[in-house]
């Protein structure tokens, strides 16, 4: 079996984590021959419009996790990638395709690559656009120094989830909703969120950490169940945010 993850020469946890493993299903024939992410928006890859936040914010210790052609992810970026004046990415990779045959989801991803990301690190889809969203070090700060096992960022829901994900109360915590409830408006999980490595390990997830045999799990149920006992924090983002998950939301956002 091939080591969870291909590393850079620093030996560094990283502070952030690409997901980018998905097949892109609902956009094909785009991606019958190019990764989801690597899809040009605005002149640039899609996945790297977070990847320049985050190094921007001092976050340069960047995992990407890959399934799909994730091959062409690797020899696009390598493992350091000066990103368009934003600074200079040291990246490492797990490849889950390479080491399975499969994507392992969101849960069985971020698990694979456990052993190599730091106590507290950022998880943002390489599928979203969000140009303007800052990956806030005092975010991280204050998330650290509270008992929460994640912070998520939710967005006002777009019409193609017009019933939401989660709900946000007065006091700034994530809550687990029915979607046919309508006391309290629900939310999109934008997918940007902060993860302390706890919620990854028992007694909250039976994935063993560095995944060895290959679990494919979500990541909602997880979340739900921190939820359920007040662990999950939120915060509500009203910039630009597109889940570009059809060529026709693609073709909108390079015609702006």
């Amino acid at each position: 079996m091939n080591p969870a993850v291909s590393k850079p020469e620093t030996e560094a946890k990283a502070s952030a984590m690409i997901l980018a493993a998905g097949r892109g299903e609902r956009m094909r024939p785009l991606t019958d021959h190019s990764p989801k992410p690597l899809l040009v928006v605005r002149g640039k890859p899609l996945m790297q419009w977070p990847m320049e936040g985050l190094v921007r914010a001092g976050f340069e210790r960047i995992l990407i996790n890959t399934a799909w052609l994730g091959e062409r992810i690797h020899a696009h970026y390598g493992s350091a990638s000066p990103l368009d004046g934003a600074g200079m990415a040291s990246l490492s990779y797990s490849n889950e395709a390479q080491d399975f045959g499969y994507a392992l989801e969101t849960a069985g991803g971020i698990s694979r690559a456990l052993p190599h990301l730091a106590d507290v690190f950022w998880v943002v889809a390489g599928d979203v656009f969000v140009p303007e969203f800052s990956f806030d070090a005092q975010a991280v700060k204050r998330f650290t120094a509270s008992n929460m096992l994640a912070h998520i960022w939710l967005v006002p829901n777009p019409p193609h989830n017009p019933l939401g994900d989660f709900g946000l109360s007065a006091q700034g915590l994530a809550l687990n909703l029915p979607k046919a409830q309508t006391a309290q408006p629900l939310y999109t999980f934008s997918t940007i969120a902060l993860y302390r490595r706890a919620l990854f390990d028992v007694p909250h997830c039976d994935i063993v950490p560095g995944n060895p045999q290959g679990t494919a799990a979500p990541l909602a149920p997880l979340l739900r169940a921190a939820m359920d006992q007040g662990l999950v924090s939120a915060s509500l983002y009203t910039g630009p945010w597109t889940d570009v998950g059809t060529p026709e939301r693609l073709a909108q956002l390079n015609a702006a």
